[in-house]
C-alpha cells in the first residue's frame, strides 16, 4: 500500500466516503437554492441578501465550500496520480497549483461570506 502526504484521507476507502459525503452536501445545498429561487416569485438583491445573512445559511454555504474544496480536492489527486505518472515532479507541482486555487476559494468564499 502506497502511503501519501497529499491525499486527504488515509486510504481510497476514507477518500471514496469524502468525495461521497461532499457530494451529498452539495447536492443537498443545491437543491435548497433551487427550491428558494422556485419557491420566491419576487426574488430581489434584499430577499438574496437577508437569506444570506442568516447565521445558519452562511454555515451551510460555508459547509458546502468546504464541500466543494474537499470533492475537488480528491478528484484532482486521482487525475494526478492515475494519470501524471511520469515524473514525480509534474505531479507535485500539479498538486501544489490546485491546492493554491483551491484555498484561494476558500478563503476568498469565507471572506464573502463573513466580511473578514
Amino acid at each position: 500500500m502506497v502511503n501519501s502526504v497529499t491525499n486527504l484521507g488515509r486510504s481510497g476507502v476514507y477518500d471514496w466516503v469524502i468525495q461521497r459525503l461532499t457530494a451529498v452536501i452539495l447536492a443537498l445545498y443545491t437543491l435548497f437554492l433551487l427550491g428558494y429561487v422556485l419557491a420566491t416569485p419576487d426574488l430581489t438583491y434584499d430577499v438574496w441578501k437577508d437569506l444570506f445573512s442568516c447565521t445558519a445559511m452562511k454555515i451551510f454555504t460555508f459547509a458546502a465550500l468546504l464541500s466543494m474544496c474537499a470533492h475537488a480536492w480528491v478528484g484532482l489527486w486521482t487525475i494526478s496520480t492515475d494519470y501524471l505518472t511520469s515524473s514525480a515532479v509534474v505531479r507535485f507541482i500539479f498538486q501544489l497549483v490546485c491546492a493554491g486555487f483551491l484555498f484561494t476559494y476558500l478563503v476568498w468564499g469565507f471572506d464573502i461570506l463573513w466580511g473578514v
